[in-house]
């Protein structure tokens, strides 16, 4: 009778200390960070050259994607209208296609088009074709052609973004000097309320092309203790990644490179944002059309959760850039109806809950 109740008392503790016993807490889920930015380069209808002055209806009807998803929101919340010719910038050219060193088509009333809508609008300086041209205008006198820059932001109230791709020794000692002409004129605003102050850069997709950019920028630029520029694009690689590959570019960035000699140190997630392809030169993209079957939608989780791995502090990328708006290449249908992007882009502007106007960006 005694073992009996014994037994029962000691089944009976057994199941009390089994309530009473604290649990491991579960695994939190990781921290995520909405979206800042989400925008799109823009080349108009001549593959980036911006050539020729444009009327606002005949734009709009090639470009109302932009401005309206569809329920009277814009798509994107920036529009990066690609590109000025460095060289004829420096010099103030006037040509053909070209007035005072600025394409023609950028007027004010294309970057009215956007501001109008709540879209921040930035001139992009150079692109892959310019890079010669870069390299001339640096050479020859970088502090002037960051003087004209920042005059030409001033005059459009719109921000810049350099887009220096020189992959084998870039005349970092001329950019340093084109950054400090901007900035003794248009000082680093972490509020966002001078659009003239915005000033970015375009590194490659991952660590390894346009290294020595890549170091110079993360180590001196785009620190979250004393920043120069606002942020950087990581551009798109050569062909559209899958989800894996853009992951693994953006990744690079987070962790930088301690192997390399010298090495390229982690940059903050908040410091950069990632870019994927919505126009194809042969075909139609989901980027564009359908955001259930993009990469803006399956790299959205990482985009807004990849944490610091060294630099800064807050979880999440910036956003996502697409390239590119109307027509970016001669051949190809570009995003000109009836392939327009309020399927793909827009579509995850919704998803996403994209803040129009951009707010003032995640600064660490």
């Amino acid at each position: 009778m005694r073992t009996r109740f014994r037994r029962r008392l000691l089944l009976a503790l057994g199941l009390l200390g089994a309530v009473i016993v604290p649990q491991a807490p579960a695994a939190s889920a990781a921290a995520t960070t909405p979206m800042q930015i989400y925008g799109a380069w823009h080349c108009s209808n001549d593959a980036c050259l911006w050539g020729t002055v444009r009327t606002v209806s005949e734009f709009d009807s090639q470009n109302h994607w932009l401005i309206d998803r569809g329920d009277g929101r814009p798509s994107v919340n920036l529009v990066v209208l690609s590109f000025v010719e460095p060289l004829k910038l420096l010099h103030g050219t006037t040509d053909a296609t070209t007035l005072n060193g600025v394409p023609r088509g950028m007027t004010k009333d294309i970057v009215q088009y956007f501001t109008s809508h709540g879209i921040r609008v930035m001139l992009s300086i150079g692109g892959i074709t310019y890079t010669n041209s870069w390299d001339s205008a640096l050479a020859e006198n970088p502090t002037l052609l960051g003087q004209r820059a920042a005059a030409v932001a001033s005059d459009l109230g719109v921000g810049i973004e350099i887009d220096y791709e020189q992959n084998t020794g870039p005349d970092l000692t001329g950019l340093q000097s084109f950054i400090d002409a901007y900035r003794a004129v248009h000082a680093y605003d972490a509020s966002g309320a001078d659009p003239a102050a915005r000033l970015t850069i375009d590194v490659a997709a991952g660590d390894r092309w346009l290294i020595d950019l890549d170091r110079k920028a993360t180590t001196d630029w785009l620190r979250t203790d004393t920043p120069v520029l606002d942020y950087a694009n990581a551009m798109v690689p050569s062909r559209q990644p899958s989800t894996s590959s853009a992951i693994a570019n953006w990744q690079e960035h987070v962790d930088g490179k301690p192997t390399y000699a010298p090495p390229i140190p982690p940059l903050a997630p908040a410091k950069f944002t990632g870019a994927v392809y919505i126009s194809d030169q042969s075909k139609t993209l989901p980027e564009c059309t359908n955001f259930a079957n993009s990469l803006e939608n399956s790299t959205g989780s990482f985009v807004q959760s990849v944490a610091p791995n060294g630099a800064g502090s807050t979880s999440g990328m910036l956003g996502q850039m697409f390239w590119a708006a109307e027509r970016p290449s001669t051949r190809g249908s570009g995003t000109t109806p009836p392939n327009t992007c309020e399927g793909g882009v827009g579509a995850g502007a919704t998803a996403y809950g994209i803040s129009l106007p951009m707010p003032a960006l995640r600064q660490n």
